[in-house]
């Protein structure tokens, strides 16, 4: 069984995770208090939603080596960054842990895909 080419960053596994994770945390965080409304709700919405962007970013830089992975290098940052505010959430009773333990081992995966592209990143550019 042949795989489909990517032709897009949207045909991407990682990129398929993050976009169903950060709908996920924009679903879960409508029931985050109010007060929390400019801070911890904006900021792991902002933070899961940028994987996605710096994602689509890294994809159309593929021409060059070092731009692609340092883009990458931000989706990383940003993975990471949306686990920290997912530990906050369970901490101040937000979100439940199950559900923050499911959130984080996403986040996981979606780094250990990010690391493995940034360590490999040959097979994704574009071949001049």
């Amino acid at each position: 069984m042949e795989r489909e080419p990517i032709k897009s960053h949207k045909d991407l596994k990682v990129y398929q995770m993050a976009f169903d994770a950060a709908m996920k945390i924009f679903e879960v965080s409508k029931k985050f208090p109010i007060e929390e409304r400019y801070s911890l709700t904006d900021q792991i919405r902002r933070s899961s939603r940028s994987v996605c962007a710096n994602l689509a970013e890294a994809w159309r830089k593929r021409r060059y080596e070092a731009a692609f992975v340092a883009k990458l290098s931000d989706c990383e940052s940003e993975a990471a960054e949306t686990q920290t505010w997912i530990e906050f959430a369970v901490k101040c009773n937000y979100l439940d842990v199950d559900t923050g333990r499911e959130l984080y081992g996403i986040y996981n995966q979606i780094l250990g895909s990010l690391v493995n592209m940034i360590n490999n990143p040959s097979p994704w550019l574009m071949k001049h």
